[in-house]
């Protein structure tokens, strides 16, 4: 398998993702903008839930128990 498209490099106090790298691209983005990213098309494997009222990225459920934004 692999490396994860997407790390999350800053998480808030209450374990929020704020941060994102994308690993293939090299681009830092922060919550919003990966929000953006993902709501364009332009990362097809995650997708944005709202989350105590506040739009957060989530990848796609997979096979793979345990996988998701790290």
């Amino acid at each position: 398998m692999g490396r994860q498209r997407v790390s999350t490099t800053s998480e808030s106090s209450s374990g929020r993702n704020q941060s994102f790298h994308d690993n293939y691209t090299g681009a830092d983005m922060t919550r919003s903008q990966f929000v953006r990213e993902i709501n364009n098309g332009n990362y097809s494997n995650y997708h944005v839930r709202n989350i105590n009222g506040i739009a957060t990225p989530v990848s796609n459920p997979d096979s793979t128990r345990n996988n998701n934004l790290g």
